[in-house]
């Protein structure tokens, strides 16, 4: 995996001041950041959140989805702890890019299920790679995380690349009347975890 860091810079926000780190992955051109607060070299366990890329729910706050509020959650969870990171993978549409996002939407606009879209266009059902984060918490010396997600297939992805996950950290974060079915699936056919 080619990823280099670029340059790291102050990102004051809402939730407090963060540093925002660049990274190039060389071989495709992709730019990935990390958000971080605190000293992530030290040895306790990060807090931690693989969010990819959703410009229509983190940016123009879409509620077929719960992206946006996931992104916020963690970025306040990390704000209250003073201690943490984000890894914001560029991995729109679960691999698929944007224009296909949108062209999944119509699909699903037309009765199928977010996996259904997916597959209709030809595509897996998630196609995110997630060895990209091997070399970045390499950079940062992170070993050992504690994991903001509902997606078990997260944890076994940073399992096999050698970061441990010492604690899940369930997101309850983004539901509505928009997103019922979305997040029905992420369930049922994704495998995703809800607190009932």
């Amino acid at each position: 995996m080619s990823i280099r860091f670029v340059a790291s810079a102050k990102l004051p926000t809402e939730l407090g001041e963060f540093m925002i780190h660049g990274f190039e992955d060389t071989a495709t051109g992709k730019e990935h950041i990390v958000l971080g607060m605190g000293d992530l070299s030290s040895p306790e366990p990060v807090l931690c959140r693989l969010h990819s890329e959703c410009l229509t729910g983190d940016a123009l706050f879409s509620m077929r989805c719960d992206c946006g509020p996931q992104l916020h959650f963690a970025m306040k969870k990390i704000s209250e702890q003073g201690r943490g990171m984000i890894l914001y993978l560029r991995q729109e549409g679960r691999g698929i890019g944007l224009l296909n996002k949108v062209r999944a939407y119509s699909l699903q606009d037309q009765g199928a299920d977010t996996v259904e879209a997916n597959e209709r266009l030809g595509f897996a059902a998630d196609g995110r790679d997630y060895d990209l984060c091997k070399p970045i918490f390499k950079h940062f010396g992170v070993g050992q995380v504690r994991l903001m997600t509902n997606n078990p297939l997260k944890v076994d992805a940073l399992s096999e690349l050698g970061v441990e996950v010492v604690e899940r950290v369930p997101i309850e974060a983004g539901h509505n009347l928009h997103n019922e079915d979305y997040l029905e699936v992420k369930g049922r056919k994704m495998g995703h975890l809800f607190r009932q």
